[in-house]
């Protein structure tokens, strides 16, 4: 396999980095080995589980399947960058307040797809929440608290803009 290095640069949660990539190394590689953000879990490789899932460009992506060297010069978020300091996210203090965190290892894929489905979608129905995570798999089982932490932080914001 080559070793040959490739240059990329990424705004990641909203700061530019210039890396070194090789051809085969995955987003999910670059952002966990190269940028210690390991908010975003390594689990299937393959795409099913929905770990590994940022939002790439503000849409919603696996970054297991997509190689670094395809994303340069493109806008990234992770599960760190969704609060401000040491304040989170709407949706992940809903997550805390409807106890939907378990073990923890499947949360930050669920919130960056529910943080894509409440932008595309504002105020979706319970049936919408499901198909809008159906992507991520919870090995705990805690998809009812999953679901209503989305609905519930949805409610709030149509709240705040009434």
């Amino acid at each position: 396999m080559s070793t040959q290095k490739y240059p990329i640069k990424l705004e990641v949660n909203g700061e530019w980095h210039t890396l070194q990539v090789a051809a085969q190394h995955s987003l999910l590689q670059v952002l966990r080995d190269q940028l210690n953000l390991t908010g975003t879990k390594e689990c299937c490789d393959e795409g099913e589980c929905g770990a590994c899932t940022v939002l790439l460009n503000g849409r919603s992506v696996t970054s297991c399947l997509i190689l670094a060297v395809e994303v340069d010069g493109s806008s990234i978020t992770t599960i760190e960058g969704l609060g401000q300091g040491d304040q989170l996210d709407p949706l992940q203090e809903s997550f805390l307040e409807h106890g939907a965190v378990q073990c923890g290892f499947c949360i930050p894929g669920i919130i960056m797809s529910g943080k894509y489905l409440l932008k595309k979608n504002p105020k979706p129905t319970y049936e919408e929440v499901q198909e809008g995570l159906a992507g991520n798999l919870c090995r705990c089982a805690g998809y009812g608290q999953i679901i209503e932490a989305v609905l519930s932080t949805a409610e709030k914001a149509g709240e705040a803009q009434s």
